[in-house]
């Protein structure tokens, strides 16, 4: 692979990263930040959006606008990273954004999630600069499961691997660096805690079991209803009150903490809770007990052999839910906290490999 010698002087590095509930974006100069930003999406904002994909020119106009309004040479914008999206399983890496991955993004091959505007953001960006193209890095789709992990309990139904890669991966080898240990000599069980919620089983740099995060798996959410009693969610869907996209929205986007209270922002539930509202405290300590099940379940996946229990995304900055969750957890073993996410870091860090030619750059087929 040829390293990139068509600019003169450092390259310009524009990253985004959708997620549930926000749109993330930072300008990197070589390995350096210019600024990042992360735009909060009210539940106001986006209740009207009927899928996730048309939320597209909201959040691709509030990043150009910024660009502008900053001021930015876009003639030295060598590459447009996003975060990766719902497209078919694929090993983890950098892929170049294609045709075919814009087909399978647009129809939501898997399920509609904000990441699936990381890579159709990023193209459309890139098509109006005169040097950049456009990538993704460690999609939600990243399958590692050990197979005895595909088994659901009914052949019609297989568990797929859908959580959040790309901060997983960043943070696991984050953490390996910190105790001066390669990720791949580790067992870890890292909880990305966020819009939605990941409890990942990493064995020796495989991630060979976690919940589908995105489609009624795992721990509830600020917006997610995670598992939901099975025949319980049979009738529901044949009682003739609801059709089946509002089944779906009630399962993503309109369930979990926002169905309950009315909110997607946990730090309004936490507040609801500290003046004393009696069911935002059931529901804070709800979210925090389903949390360490899961993180004991993956516990025994690893069969009691864990170096240590990682707890990141955004809930993370909130202290007194983090200890609950440690208080339920500990005894596994070392808990560490790792608040926010690397995303942006890691999304940056791989585009410049991949400009200066250090990893292969995928095709996605």
């Amino acid at each position: 692979m040829t390293p990139n010698h068509s600019f003169h002087g450092k390259r310009l590095l524009l990253v985004i990263n959708p997620g549930s509930t926000s749109t993330k974006f930072a300008l990197f100069e070589e390995d350096t930040s210019l600024f990042e930003l992360t735009l909060a999406h009210t539940f106001e904002e986006i209740k009207d959006f009927e899928k996730i994909t048309d939320q597209f020119h909201f959040r691709r106009d509030l990043i150009v606008w910024e660009l502008a309004y900053r001021n930015t040479d876009l003639t030295r914008i060598a590459a447009v990273v996003g975060r990766g999206g719902l497209i078919k399983p694929i090993e983890s890496g950098i892929y170049e954004v294609n045709d075919k991955m814009i087909t399978d993004l647009k129809a939501g091959l898997l399920g509609q999630h904000a990441s699936n505007l990381g890579g159709l953001i990023a193209h459309e960006i890139a098509l109006t600069l005169p040097n950049a193209k456009a990538y993704i890095v460690d999609p939600v789709v990243v399958d590692e499961l050990q197979p005895v992990a595909r088994i659901s309990g009914h052949p019609e139904i297989e568990r797929i691997s859908i959580f959040h890669a790309l901060n997983q991966k960043a943070v696991a080898r984050t953490y390996a660096s910190s105790v001066h240990k390669k990720y791949e000599d580790l067992n870890l069980i890292i909880a990305h805690l966020g819009g939605g919620i990941s409890v990942g089983a990493h064995r020796k740099g495989k991630v060979i079991d976690v919940n589908n995060a995105l489609d009624g798996d795992g721990p509830f959410s600020p917006e997610r209803s995670g598992d939901l009693p099975s025949g319980q969610l049979a009738d529901l869907c044949f009682s003739g009150k609801y059709t089946h996209a509002e089944i779906k929205s009630m399962i993503t986007g309109k369930g979990g903490m926002v169905a309950y209270l009315g909110t997607n922002s946990f730090k309004d539930v936490t507040k609801m809770a500290e003046n004393g509202d009696q069911k935002a405290i059931l529901i804070i300590e709800a979210a925090s007990y389903q949390i360490g099940k899961e993180i004991g379940a993956m516990a025994a996946v690893l069969e009691g052999k864990v170096d240590a229990i990682i707890l990141t995304g955004g809930l993370a900055f909130q202290e007194s839910f983090i200890n609950r969750i440690k208080s339920i957890v500990r005894f596994i073993g070392n808990v560490v906290v790792y608040p926010g996410e690397d995303e942006i870091k890691s999304l940056a860090y791989n585009g410049l490999l991949a400009l200066d030619g250090k990893i292969a750059i995928k095709i996605y087929s």
